[in-house]
């Protein structure tokens, strides 16, 4: 039987909060080919997650604590919706498959419980946003600053 406990929310927390990218992941699934893939992801504020799609799978994700944002873009980089996570907003939230996507951390201590189709498919360079700056790319700051602002409609110019 698997469990996570407000102890293990707090341990994951402080765990990204002292990793490089400020996230911690705690997978349910045994195996990367499982069919079904289940894991729970602190985020920590500055985290940046470059916006993305999975074009093989929908994508469920359930706020554990804290609160998020979800952020769906087009193709082009404007702002098609904003969703909240977690305080003040949705508990559970889920997407299409092939929808471009990213996700900014609220506060301190959030952690988001992530299910998808398997198996485990790392994102190609068809699946980055083409527009978006990689990760430790200076420009990721500026994204990641837009993304925390930005109206629907705009949209993110390098």
């Amino acid at each position: 039987m698997l469990t996570l406990n407000n102890q293990d929310l707090a341990a994951m927390s402080a765990k990204a909060a002292a990793a490089p990218r400020l996230r911690a992941h705690h997978n349910f699934h045994a195996e990367l080919s499982d069919p079904i893939q289940r894991l729970a992801i602190a985020m920590e504020p500055d985290t940046y997650v470059r916006p993305h799609r999975h074009p093989h799978t929908w994508e469920l994700l359930t706020v554990l604590s804290g609160s998020l944002e979800l952020i769906e873009l087009d193709e082009a980089g404007a702002v098609l919706s904003r969703h909240r996570l977690g305080q003040g907003g949705a508990r559970v939230f889920e997407m299409p498959a092939g929808t471009w996507h990213s996700v900014i951390s609220l506060e301190p201590g959030s952690v988001v419980f992530e299910v998808k189709r398997g198996p485990y498919l790392p994102l190609t360079e068809a699946d980055l946003a083409p527009w978006s700056p990689e990760e430790g790319d200076a420009d990721a700051a500026k994204l990641l600053a837009f993304l925390r602002r930005a109206a629907v409609g705009e949209r993110f110019v390098r």
